[in-house]
């Protein structure tokens, strides 16, 4: 049977190249780094390199500083409650407040609903009919009593671009600290640190075709902040743990790799995704989430009137094809499509999204697999459904 793996913004599949560079670091490699004999420091060359290709990769300043992790959902955290602890309690109530949007991941959305149980009060900014958050919008919701900035570069379920140069600026202006989500920035547009001036960036491994459970916090000027992780002293003593040295060169090098196809990613894979989307907004009913011009160029979030959204994923998991309703961090939870629901779609049509995202991996027969069996799949719910009046042509 033909398959079609069309969940990347998920999780990718770990680049063959990445794998092939991991290996030698399970066990032939494989001191801790920490150790002060030959099997720990022959690890430090490959670390090196690895942190170097980071660097490289987002283009961080020297005196900037990358803390490895186990990924965004960490690194989010870490970010919201240090900003709790070493800005907002210091204060005395003088800086209690935090600004975010309606749609970001929920490892912020959980963490400020944490936060707000301590007493700090949370803006949660709205999005506008097409899915953005505006500057404006952001500009207008910072107050004196603002310690922090929360905005994702990217959104994981639409694909569309926030305009994070432009609130990084604003908050620079105003004083106030900002942190942005790239996990499904990196490897699909171009992410620079350097252009664009957050104080703080989250990213994950295995959005780009790394290696899951690892990513990083980048820090702007190595601003000092509250361990959300104590321990030993490894990454300067800003997060405990042993390093993992084969996930850290399996980062690295999938970092490099991503950069170095982004141009793929901006023609190939974008008209690839342009060329499916173009023939399932050819079904009647359907609606396409955001202009394209916005978007990074591996994503659709599609609605698909009178056919909820679980029962799409069953239908097309059924023929071969993997994809989902949103974020895979909130699978498990059946509420209305967050984002759909942010735009002003009613709750019925907020249940019938789905979420499409390629990779420079995805090849033209998933594609084509993909335009004849949506169709037919929306065919097949529409005639059983109760909310969908559908009569077909013979």
């Amino acid at each position: 049977m033909i398959t079609a793996y069309l969940d990347n913004n998920a999780t990718t599949i770990c680049d063959p190249k990445v794998r092939e560079a991991m290996e030698p670091f399970w066990c032939e490699f494989y001191g801790n780094p920490n150790s002060l004999h030959k099997f720990g420091t022959d690890t430090h060359p490959y670390l090196r390199i690895a942190m170097d290709r980071l660097y490289k990769a987002i283009n961080a300043a020297d005196e900037d500083d990358i803390i490895v992790n186990s990924g965004a959902s960490e690194g989010n955290n870490h970010v919201l409650k240090a900003i709790y602890y070493d800005v907002i309690l210091p204060s005395n109530g003088k800086k209690d407040h935090i600004v975010t949007s309606v749609v970001e991941h929920p490892s912020v959305m959980a963490t400020c609903k944490w936060l707000e149980e301590q007493g700090v009060k949370v803006t949660y900014v709205p999005v506008n009919s097409e899915g953005i958050v505006k500057a404006g919008t952001v500009k207008a919701s910072i107050t004196e009593r603002t310690a922090l900035v929360s905005i994702m570069w990217a959104n994981n379920e639409t694909g569309l671009l926030f305009p994070v140069k432009e609130i990084a600026d604003i908050c620079r202006e105003a004083g106030v600290l900002f942190h942005t989500d790239a996990c499904q920035a990196i490897g699909k547009v171009k992410v620079d640190m350097q252009e664009v001036k957050a104080d703080f960036m989250t990213f994950s491994a295995h959005k780009f075709h790394g290696p899951k459970g690892i990513g990083g916090l980048y820090v702007r000027n190595s601003r000092r902040i509250t361990n959300l992780i104590h321990g030993g002293e490894q990454m300067g003593g800003k997060r405990a743990g042993t390093l993992n040295v084969p996930l850290i060169v399996g980062m690295g090098l999938a970092a490099e790799l991503a950069n170095d196809a982004l141009e793929y990613e901006l023609t190939t894979v974008r008209a690839l995704r342009d060329e499916l989307e173009d023939e399932l907004l050819k079904i009647e009913d359907v609606f396409v989430v955001g202009s394209r011009e916005n978007r990074v160029p591996n994503t659709i979030l599609i609605s698909v009137k009178g056919v909820e959204g679980e029962s799409m994923l069953w239908d097309l998991n059924k023929n071969g094809i993997g994809c989902s309703t949103g974020s895979a961090c909130a699978s498990e939870d059946l509420e209305a499509n967050p984002i759909m629901m942010a735009i002003g779609a009613d709750k019925e049509l907020a249940h019938t999204a789905v979420r499409i995202s390629l990779s420079r991996f995805t090849t033209k027969e998933e594609i084509e697999h993909t335009k004849i069996e949506f169709p037919k799949a929306v065919k097949r719910l529409r005639e059983i459904s109760s909310s969908y009046a559908y009569t077909p042509n013979n």
